[in-house]
């Protein structure tokens, strides 16, 4: 076999990168001494993610993943820019070097329910690379809940994000993509709750629903639990800053602990000045933040998000 053919054939596994409500958004193609990786128009959210930050995040992530994949199998494998969303993954002289494996892959979590209660230890802190911040998660509660108004209370928003949700097991997507009930850690009552609210946004606002699902989420940073914000240059290519955030969670997944993004925080005008002068201030320096994100243990195992089956 050839190491494309090797490669294709774990496909599977380095599928599990994640993406911003999992929309899963790579394209990929196989050629005889290389692949091509770039992303579907289709599978983006142009209202909640106008300037593709979190497209370019993903696409690194799943670039860094494929590495990863190729390195566990022993194939000299790297990845060359063909432009902002555009990589291909070429033959080199030398297996990509990275202390992850595709089992670290497999171990990685997101959990959107409850938390063990208190900050990330620093020795795991001591762990991450460099270009992280951590904020204590009390400091974001209130910014938070006005993001979480903000995206409720949109429409453009609200219709992204109940395109994504697979909040019934009978969802015709439900096994392959977007965000289901379990996943959200959701009861069935709750996510009835929330389909039947975001249903009819002009109801749903006269009714004082965003603000209500906003207090609900509040709770999700009270306590003493930790907030990391992934920053970089406001040049830095977008792609290789999604590199450095999953070899983030993967060194945090092998420590025990989850995460839980909570990109509105930078996506809702009204708070995302705020968390950057909480960045600099934390010692970031002149950078932007990219991706936020609560860590720590969960309570429970959480339930992972499915995965468009290979070749789907």
């Amino acid at each position: 076999m050839t190491w494309v053919e090797e490669l294709r054939a774990r496909e599977a596994v380095f599928r599990r990168a994640p993406s911003a409500h999992n929309t899963q958004p790579w394209l990929l193609s196989y050629a005889a001494d290389e692949v091509r990786i770039g992303v579907d128009p289709a599978r983006s959210l142009p209202v909640s993610d106008p300037t593709g930050r979190d497209l370019e995040l993903g696409l690194g992530a799943f670039v860094e993943s494929c590495l990863v994949v190729a390195a566990d199998a022993g194939l000299a494998v790297d990845a060359v820019s063909d432009g902002p969303r555009a990589v291909r993954l070429v033959a080199v002289d030398a297996v990509y070097r990275t202390v992850f494996s595709a089992a670290d892959l497999d171990g990685r979590r997101v959990a959107r329910g409850s938390y063990v209660p208190g900050p990330v230890p620093q020795d795991v802190l001591a762990d991450l690379e460099s270009g992280l911040v951590h904020l204590p998660a009390q400091e974001l509660a209130a910014d938070l809940a006005a993001a979480d108004r903000w995206m409720f209370g949109t429409r453009g928003s609200v219709d992204e994000l109940r395109e994504w949700l697979r909040l019934r097991p009978g969802h015709p997507r439900y096994d392959r993509d977007g965000l289901t009930d379990r996943a959200l850690a959701l009861s069935r009552v709750e996510a009835r709750l929330l389909d039947a609210a975001l249903r009819s946004l002009a109801v749903t606002c006269r009714l004082g629903v965003p603000a209500l699902l906003a207090a609900s989420g509040r709770g999700l940073l009270r306590g003493d639990g930790s907030v990391l914000v992934l920053t970089g240059r406001a040049e830095e290519d977008r792609v290789a800053a999604g590199r450095r955030l999953l070899r983030t969670w993967l060194v945090l997944a092998r420590h025990g602990l989850a995460v839980h993004p909570l990109s509105q925080l930078i996506d809702c005008p009204a708070t995302a000045d705020r968390v950057r002068q909480r960045v600099r201030a934390g010692g970031g320096g002149e950078v932007e933040p990219l991706a936020v994100f609560r860590a720590g243990r969960p309570r429970a195992e959480p339930v992972r998000s499915a995965r468009l089956p290979v070749g789907g």
